[in-house]
């Protein structure tokens, strides 16, 4: 069943913004809107400080004037469309506070709205955790129909993390930015007058005490089952959390003794990868070519091979029909046939000649390939 945005939250009993209390005032004095002179209105809480307000602007121009900017949406509910949405607030822009007493961080607080129940369209204010908690406790009170958006833990692994670091603070901000935005886009919550309040005026809050818990004779059983899966899961998280934290602190033990060791792994690695990288030039520098020249040496002899027997069946063909001619008509042999043994000789010569020559430069070149290897295999190794 879909709930629509309540304007004046008539059915829930809740009190208008002028009747809420300071969470500071001792005689729980209401925070009163005066009217100036002008006809503005400026928040001013019962200690007499000014709450920081925009300039006012014209309700009929609210509108047409109103931009959205891009980083307002971020964070925002999937649920909810930019169509429907009237209510926009930033978390941003940290500030760290040190006085005699204490030192704290504050964040600022922007508000966009195009609402009749703010009196103007932007508010800038700053808050710190505390004030963050105070509103989520009265909401809690006013709404406990309703989940309210958790808050980020307020000590977070203490003794590990310094709250005060620029990453612990960037990591509150953007959780204290979620929470509110999911606050800003719920359609009951976002009209809590306890809200209106956070973002316009400009107080110290105090946390107030917890509601102590009330029994019931007879939950439920659907919400039995809610508070048995919530207390169950909250127990696993504190488990998970626990083997975490001794998880990150051994590691942070072993960081000190480990660095050394790991050092001079990186040393020896880094020193291989340059060997390797010896080696594999070296190979592809002389041992490759060698054999590429080789396997085209193997090319040639083979060509000179095919042409020698050419040569010599050239030589038997003429000799052959020299013969069976003789022999028929009892002439000479002819002189060709003598050149063509003449050039099958000198071929044969030739040829052994350059396979002696071959050989012998061959068994020179693979000794002097395959020591260089072996030696630089043996350095290899030796680094």
């Amino acid at each position: 069943m879909s709930v629509s945005a309540p304007r004046g939250l008539a059915s829930s009993g809740q009190r208008a913004i002028t009747e809420i209390t300071h969470p500071l005032s001792a005689a729980e004095e209401p925070l009163s809107l005066p009217v100036s002179a002008g006809g503005d209105k400026e928040a001013w809480l019962t200690n007499g400080t000014p709450g920081e307000m925009s300039s006012p602007a014209s309700t009929s121009s609210l509108f047409n004037r109103l931009q959205l900017d891009d980083d307002l949406e971020d964070g925002r509910d999937p649920l909810a469309t930019t169509d429907t949405r009237d209510l926009f607030v930033t978390v941003d822009d940290p500030k760290k506070h040190v006085s005699t007493m204490e030192t704290y961080i504050t964040y600022r607080v922007s508000t966009k709205t195009t609402r009749i129940e703010f009196d103007l369209p932007q508010y800038s204010v700053r808050r710190r955790y505390q004030d963050f908690d105070w509103l989520r406790i009265k909401l809690e009170d006013s709404q406990p129909t309703h989940l309210v958006p958790p808050l980020p833990e307020k000590f977070v692994m203490k003794g590990v993390v310094d709250r005060f670091s620029e990453d612990f603070v960037e990591t509150r901000m953007k959780a204290l930015d979620k929470f509110l935005k999911r606050v800003a886009d719920h359609p009951v919550l976002s009209f809590n007058p306890h809200l209106n309040a956070f973002l316009t005026a400009k107080w110290a809050s105090r946390s107030n005490r917890w509601p102590e818990a009330t029994k019931l004779r007879a939950r439920p059983a659907e919400f039995s089952a809610m508070g048995e899966y919530l207390e169950t899961f909250s127990q696993k998280l504190g488990n998970i959390d626990r083997i975490a934290q001794r998880i990150l602190k051994e590691q942070s033990e072993c960081e000190e003794e480990l660095q050394r060791p790991l050092e001079g792994v990186a040393g020896c690695v880094a020193t291989c990868c340059r060997a390797l990288e010896d080696q594999s030039e070296s190979m592809s520098q002389d041992f490759l070519p060698v054999l590429r020249e080789y396997v085209l040496y193997i090319e040639s002899m083979k060509n000179v091979l095919r042409k020698r027997d050419q040569t010599q069946a050239e030589y038997e063909g003429r000799l052959e029909a020299a013969v069976q001619r003789r022999q028929e008509e009892r002439t000479p042999i002819p002189a060709e046939v003598e050149k063509c043994q003449d050039k099958v000789e000198c071929f044969n010569a030739d040829l052994k000649a350059d396979w002696e020559r071959w050989q012998s430069n061959k068994r020179h070149d693979f000794k002097q390939l395959l020591t260089g290897m072996a030696d630089k295999n043996i350095s290899y190794y030796e680094k």
